[in-house]
């Protein structure tokens, strides 16, 4: 079953800190917000959550939440020519001071409907978005949606602070990140809720607001938008060599390396909250870091500094929808040329139609390779949505594993390792993979980064498991 790797909780993506670039002070900073994490587990509802404190227009502390609800994920009751969808969301938000006061809670029933019967199928997604009024303070957010009909339901915690604007310091707030795409029917700006942008988004906004509390001197405001040195290759076959320490494949991502997009700097004389607004156009593949920071210490004011660290990824992600995004995956059932000489097609009409050769024929009977093609890009997709971090979730090793193998039977974890097994046999070097993490995550390097353990021994292994795929074999086994 392919939710076994989520049940034994294979990747756990959890919010953690970034690393601040603007001095060795900065580098500390807690204040680097990444976006939800997928969560992902087999047919369970998928959610994306973001929450974000801010100073309303009147001067009053308010909590802004932004959920995705991705719509194939729930589960729909057909009535009449509609499809219904019934789901519950709570929301809990809780006082850091005293963890055991729960200073608010809502309940919310939605119903979702939709015409269309593919709507199972689909990855779109149906945002929800609510304004909650609370007191100055830090807060952790819990979010929890239940789909009614299979009583199923996932869970997402974030933080967020809001500043005092009675307060006689200057503070920043959070950053709000949205999104926009002009080639939609109506273009209008969206939450960013994850780490992941979707490379169609060809617009970006950072929101936030400054409270300009202390007259005593201007403040000044300093922004960058950063990109940072990074690894965007797929994953090498299981039979070449391993990484070498000092490429970026083994790196993964490099923060000391960085190219400065834009910086730009405001002054602000009066007093007073003011709400600031940063628009990016469309930026190539890449990671990326959206700073803010004032000129006054944190030992004269509150927090000074803040950041939004988010990657910019395929045109659908973490769907699989473009006739780019289908050809990609093939590199690990293709032979070097022959993925050289199909990702060479410019015509998106004749590389669709190259994708669909190439399966049809291998396995040549239609109906087994519809199957085959469902299989494989449905694992493509949960392995992006599993694996994700600086990278596509499909481009990383266990990625690739997934892909190939499917979901392992046993997994087994320890400090900086990681053992998938096939097998019964925990000894098996046919049917058990190691993985070692070259460095682990913590706030400096936030992201799970799991490196195969290559070995010229498993070229046959491949090779037999490529077979399976264009046999249409895959159908009756893994492995």
């Amino acid at each position: 079953m392919e939710s076994h790797i989520n049940k034994k909780r294979l990747l756990q993506y959890v919010l953690i800190l970034g690393i601040g670039l603007m001095g060795c002070a900065k580098s500390m900073n807690p204040d680097i917000e990444r976006g939800s994490d997928y969560n992902f587990r087999d047919g369970y509802p998928e959610v994306r959550f973001s929450a974000i404190g801010l100073i309303d227009q009147q001067g009053d502390p308010q909590i802004d939440i932004a959920a995705d609800i991705v719509l194939g994920s729930l589960i729909y009751n057909k009535e009449g020519d509609k499809y219904i969808s019934n789901v519950t969301i709570n929301v809990q938000i809780i006082n850091q001071t005293n963890p055991d006061n729960v200073i608010g809670s809502k309940q919310y029933n939605i119903d979702i409907e939709r015409e269309d019967p593919d709507i199972v199928y689909s990855q779109q997604i149906y945002t929800f978005e609510r304004e909650l009024d609370v007191e100055p303070g830090r807060y952790t957010i819990n979010f929890t949606l239940t789909d009614q009909s299979s009583d199923k339901k996932i869970t997402h915690s974030t933080e967020t602070y809001l500043p005092n604007p009675e307060n006689n310091v200057s503070n920043l707030t959070n950053i709000r990140m949205e999104g926009k795409n002009m080639n939609s029917e109506n273009p209008s700006w969206s939450p960013i809720t994850t780490y992941d942008v979707p490379g169609r988004v060809d617009s970006l906004k950072f929101v936030f607001q400054v409270t300009n509390n202390n007259s005593s001197e201007p403040l000044t405001v300093d922004s960058q938008l950063l990109r940072f040195k990074s690894d965007t290759t797929y994953a090498r076959p299981m039979h070449y060599n391993n990484y070498s320490p000092s490429s970026i494949q083994y790196k993964g991502i490099d923060y000391d390396e960085e190219e400065v997009i834009q910086s730009t700097q405001r002054k602000l004389i009066e007093p007073g909250n003011v709400l600031i607004e940063f628009t990016f156009g469309n930026q190539r593949r890449g990671n990326y870091r959206f700073e803010v920071q004032t000129n006054i210490s944190s030992e004269e004011s509150g927090d000074a500094y803040k950041a939004r660290d988010f990657a910019v990824k395929s045109k659908n992600y973490p769907a699989i929808k473009s006739a780019h995004e289908l050809a990609q995956p093939l590199v690990y059932l293709m032979g070097e040329d022959e993925y050289k000489e199909l990702m060479a097609i410019n015509d998106t009409d004749s590389l669709k139609a190259a994708v669909d050769r190439f399966w049809l024929k291998n396995i040549g009977n239609k109906s087994r390779t519809k199957s085959v093609i469902k299989k494989f890009y449905n694992r493509v997709e949960e392995a992006n949505k599993q694996f994700s971090n600086f990278k596509e979730g499909w481009k990383t090793d266990p990625g690739m594993m997934y892909i190939l193998f499917g979901p392992p039977w046993y997994v087994d974890e320890r400090l900086d390792e990681m053992k998938w097994s096939y097998s019964y046999n925990r000894s098996d070097p046919d049917r058990n993979f190691y993985f070692f993490e070259p460095r682990n995550k913590n706030e400096f390097f936030p992201f799970n980064h799991y490196i195969l353990r290559r070995s010229q021994s498993y070229f046959t292994l491949q090779y037999q498991q490529i077979d399976l795929w264009l046999s249409g074999l895959i159908m009756r086994r893994n492995l």
